[in-house]
């Protein structure tokens, strides 16, 4: 597994759009920007590690209220063991009229070979 599937599917479970790095096409009133942000071999004592870190940004915008679906998407994070690293709220984009909530967030897996 890595992170971008395990995100799409919790997007998906959660009923919302999402795509990798930007929404092609044209976008709905409300959607998912996944954006990468990190790997790295943190975790390690013997210089051989086991595992990764990995981090993404969930970029959630909408035109109606996100609060709802903010917490959908935490608890669904939660309950599928992500930490959540950052939580914020962006911005209203007057030429869009998008809300823009971003949460961050950051899952071990073990390094495939």
């Amino acid at each position: 597994m890595s992170l971008l599937s395990d995100l799409q599917t919790i997007a998906k479970s959660c009923g919302v759009p999402a795509e990798t790095g930007v929404f092609s096409g044209k976008a709905p009133d409300t959607y998912l920007v996944i954006t990468p942000l990190s790997d790295s071999l943190e975790l390690h004592a013997d210089n051989a590690p086991g595992c990764e870190t990995q981090e993404a940004r969930l970029s959630l915008f909408t035109k109606g209220s996100y609060t709802k679906l903010k917490n959908a998407l935490v608890r669904a994070l939660l309950g599928a063991d992500f930490y959540i690293t950052d939580r914020r709220y962006i911005g209203f984009e007057t030429e869009t009229g998008y809300h823009h909530y971003a949460i961050d967030v950051a899952q071990i897996y073990e390094l495939e070979e």
